[in-house]
């Protein structure tokens, strides 16, 4: 990293939950108009951008390269070139290190970053039998051979696969999320009670954080809705009446019979999108913009797959040996809440002298999480993990809380589907 990318501003749409308030909104429409809002807000001349970077994880198959047709949909020049990334839930990141990437390789200094992702519009799959026998009937001429292409198909043929849950099953080991997070809950010793009790923390906290998290949103008009059209202002699914009764109430989701992981316990399916305006150093001060902070390393690393929500721990510890910086030296850290299994089992992980001696040949653990530092204002358990927009999102709620703490640094985490970590260290800038 030549120097440090500075992020300037950013805005998001509130984060709803599948099948609500934005369902009928695309990724590309969640995408373009965050964008449009982030370029309205900041004042940014779009002829300066020198690159549109874009996270998403489920790319819908009729927008091609996402990236662009949100650029185009926003107003920006068509000369501006743009990409779209995919690294599972760290997409979001992705999109930001690239173009700390592009900017140390002199490909530019001015990039949008966005990060969108609509759950709800995830598609139905048929199977590959099933798309044979359409193909035949379209290829058929006569009315004959229609009727014949038509009677070859069954029951069986219309029972199409959810692409949400093909998306959250890993290919290699066959395993759901949820049952990667069952699996961390035994190795850990992590009870349903431990587990409940940090989700009723995490609803309590997004409940209280509200007014605060509201400034990084903007009123969402959904272009679907036509003249019926109702602003969302607000995430729905923070939960002010949560309970703790209500959740142990709710039976395991993936290991029906000994498992510990719920409903209730895991982050919420969700739809929204965030846009980031990010500057190299000279190319901030060039424009006299003062930033929110900077991103000042990224590490992205690989872990077990059946055990992929340790990969912030691994993440971690290869952002300290490269920087440095450990647990010790964050005002803030962000472990995104895939699961409230996952975040606690990093936390033991971390402070674990066996754990962190076998997995990271370290002689003296990661250290200690204090939970007066992690994700202060909730997390997805509450707020929502829309997947590929749940690391823009924290990136901008982190640095928005460090300037209302008056505080320096900060530490982003997530665990990756498919056995990956990755970890973000940020730092807040004075603003003028």
């Amino acid at each position: 990293m030549n120097s440090p990318l500075n992020i300037i501003d950013g805005v998001r749409t509130p984060f709803c939950k599948f099948g609500t308030d934005l369902s009928r909104e695309s990724a590309a429409d969640l995408g373009a108009q965050a964008l449009k809002q982030l370029l309205a807000r900041t004042g940014i001349d779009p002829r300066r951008v020198d690159h549109v970077i874009t996270g998403c994880v489920g790319q819908p198959a009729g927008d091609a390269n996402l990236s662009r047709v949100i650029a185009l949909r926003a107003g920006l020049p068509e000369c501006i070139p743009a990409h779209t990334v995919h690294r599972n839930c760290a997409s979001g990141l992705e999109a930001l290190s690239q173009a700390q990437q592009l900017a140390d390789s002199g490909a530019g200094e001015v990039f949008l970053v966005v990060a969108t992702e609509s759950m709800s519009q995830y598609p139905l799959h048929f199977s590959e039998t099933t798309a044979m026998k359409f193909g035949k009937l379209s290829r058929a001429r006569t009315p004959l051979d229609k009727l014949k292409a038509i009677m070859a198909f069954n029951m069986a043929d219309f029972q199409p696969q959810a692409a949400l849950r093909m998306g959250l099953t890993d290919p290699t080991t066959g395993l759901n999320m949820g049952d990667t997070a069952d699996i961390l809950a035994r190795d850990f010793n992590i009870t349903r009670k431990e587990q409940d009790l940090y989700s009723l923390f995490s609803h309590k906290k997004a409940v209280a954080a509200k007014s605060r998290l509201r400034e990084e949103m903007f009123p969402y008009i959904p272009n679907s809705a036509g003249k019926k059209a109702l602003l969302v202002k607000k995430d729905n699914g923070p939960r002010e009446g949560q309970s703790r009764s209500a959740l142990t109430k709710l039976k395991p989701v993936f290991d029906r019979k000994f498992g510990r992981v719920t409903a209730g316990n895991s982050s919420q399916i969700t739809d929204g999108a965030v846009a980031l305006l990010v500057m190299s150093e000279a190319a901030a001060k060039k424009a006299g913009k003062a930033a929110l902070g900077r991103l000042l390393h990224s590490s992205y690393v690989g872990c077990e797959p059946a055990r992929m929500g340790l990969g912030p721990v691994y993440a971690i510890d290869d952002a300290e040996k490269k920087t440095g910086l450990g647990l010790k030296d964050a005002d803030l850290i962000e472990i995104n809440e895939a699961f409230a299994a996952q975040v606690l089992a990093v936390a033991k992980a971390s402070r674990s002298p066996e754990f962190c001696e076998k997995e990271l040949n370290r002689r003296v653990p990661l250290g200690r999480i204090p939970g007066s530092r992690l994700n202060v204002n909730g997390g997805a358990i509450a707020l929502g993990h829309p997947v590929g927009a749940t690391g823009a999102r924290l990136v901008l709620s982190t640095l928005k809380e460090l300037h209302r703490r008056n505080a320096s640094k900060a530490l982003v985490s997530l665990c990756v589907g498919g056995g990956q970590g990755a970890a973000l260290w940020l730092e807040a800038t004075t603003k003028n």
